[in-house]
């Protein structure tokens, strides 16, 4: 379980450090930055899969993504003793990212290239604005210090510390790719593989279709299907495994939280495809996928990815509350919070009676963000109540 999550120098957060818990519900007004906090956890899942770099260049690049206010924010500019007001920049601008978990810690900082060269020097790189991994940590426990430090990369060089010495991994590190790239299978570097695929196992879901033409009303052919397709194109094999190696009593039970009288079934058509049915109190006949409404869809998807017979290390639904109708909210919290007494769940929501919901579990870490000076920051939050965390220098 992830205790800590950092970020720096991301879009509207400065800095932030969250403690997260079992459940942890992200909330606040329009504008206080819960969908760049959400896209920083996106990026760092991206460092396992090899695509860190292709997510910032498809959110405009690096330099946009930057923290666009001053390097500090004085004490005074806070109390509005003076105006908002930047300088000489002292130090390189990097976006920092990082977590600490039950075992292990990790950051990455990125940066721009520090000149417009090729690897001969000699021939100007077409590639120039390209983000560049500048550092990537490892280390033992839950907060950084030299003595934990476990893998260290620092520019295209990885080491591993060796009883009281460094080994070297790698020397000539291209510095697009990350150390899980590179040294992410070395047998002699089982840290780097253990951190990688628990990244790898974080699940996010926010693409789902419920639109005419979706995957999800669609008949599809069915294998067995443990966990769901992020745009649910498999919802109807997904249901089915839950009823057939799951937990079919819990599937039941969502179905008559959310539609009293009603009854799910999975209907078989020729050539192995499947389609969702739903049977509902006073209908002669039951609805097909293609004929269920929007939120109706959507519920059913939320269903299948909270019941998961193989639940991840870290599940993440943003606004998960979108086309549902508000009567349908309670039953989906508590489904939210059964589900995170298997894994650890993160939600972004704006949704009131969602909120209320999850508030009722002692399980909920609520995380309210807001807005001082075009900062991102959480609520009540003071320097005492952060977890402790630092950056590699």
């Amino acid at each position: 379980m992830l205790h800590t999550l950092a970020v720096a120098n991301y879009r509207s957060i400065n800095r932030l450090i969250l403690p997260l818990g079992r459940l942890n519900l992200i909330t606040g007004a329009n504008g206080s930055g819960k969908s760049n906090l959400y896209r920083a956890l996106r990026l760092l899942a991206e460092t396992a899969q090899g695509g860190v770099v292709n997510a910032l260049a498809r959110e405009g690049g690096l330099e946009s993504s930057f923290w666009a206010g001053p390097e500090k924010v004085s004490r005074r500019m806070r109390n509005g003793e003076v105006a908002v007001q930047g300088g000489p920049r002292q130090g390189a601008m990097r976006l920092r990212l990082g977590f600490a978990g039950d075992d292990f810690g990790y950051s990455i900082a990125l940066g721009l290239p520090e000149s417009n060269s090729g690897e001969d020097r000699t021939t100007p790189s077409a590639f120039a604005l390209d983000p560049e991994i500048k550092r990537e940590c490892i280390w033992a426990g839950a907060s950084y210090r030299p003595a934990s430090l476990l893998v260290d990369r620092a520019g295209a060089m990885v080491r591993m510390r060796e009883g009281r010495s460094w080994e070297v991994l790698a020397q000539h590190v291209p510095n697009y790719d990350s150390l899980f790239d590179q040294i992410g299978n070395d047998p002699n570097c089982p840290e780097v593989f253990q951190l990688r695929e628990t990244i790898r196992r974080w699940r996010f879901y926010d693409h789902f279709r419920s639109d005419a033409d979706a995957p999800a009303r669609q008949p599809q052919l069915g294998t067995r299907t443990p966990v769901l397709h992020h745009d649910g194109r498999d919802l109807a094999a997904a249901l089915q495994t839950i009823r057939e190696i799951g937990d079919p009593a819990a599937l039941d039970a969502a179905i008559e939280d959310a539609f009293p009288g009603s009854r799910l079934r999975i209907d078989f058509q020729a050539g192995g495809r499947f389609v969702v049915e739903l049977h509902q109190e006073g209908l002669l006949r039951p609805l097909g996928a293609a004929e269920l409404s929007d939120g109706t869809l959507r519920y059913l998807l939320l269903v299948a990815a909270l019941l998961t017979p193989r639940p991840p290390s870290l599940m993440v639904l943003n606004e998960p509350e979108t086309s549902l109708h508000p009567d349908l909210l309670p039953a989906l919290g508590r489904l939210i919070i059964a589900a995170s007494r298997q894994t650890q769940v993160w939600v972004v929501s704006h949704a009131s009676r969602l909120i209320a919901t999850l508030r009722e579990s002692p399980e909920c870490n609520i995380l309210e963000l807001d807005k001082q000076l075009g900062q991102t920051c959480i609520r009540g939050q003071g320097m005492l109540d952060e977890p402790p965390w630092h950056w590699p220098d």
